[in-house]
């Protein structure tokens, strides 16, 4: 994945391997990585989600 294009709700979860369900559930719950609405769709940055990543506790589920 390029750095310079926005990520789909697929990419985040692939790179943080996890189910694409759960990466609606955090943004849902208000949790998870910052996201933009574009249209009708969500795109993530990846600088974001990497950052958001970093933040993490060791050892803590967000």
């Amino acid at each position: 994945m390029s750095d310079d294009r926005l990520w789909t709700v697929e990419d985040v979860a692939y790179y943080l391997g996890v189910p694409v369900q759960t990466v609606y559930w955090w943004r849902g719950a208000g949790k998870g990585p910052p996201g933009r609405r574009v249209g009708k769709r969500v795109r993530y940055r990846g600088e974001d989600v990497k950052a958001w990543f970093a933040s993490l506790a060791v050892g803590v589920s967000a």
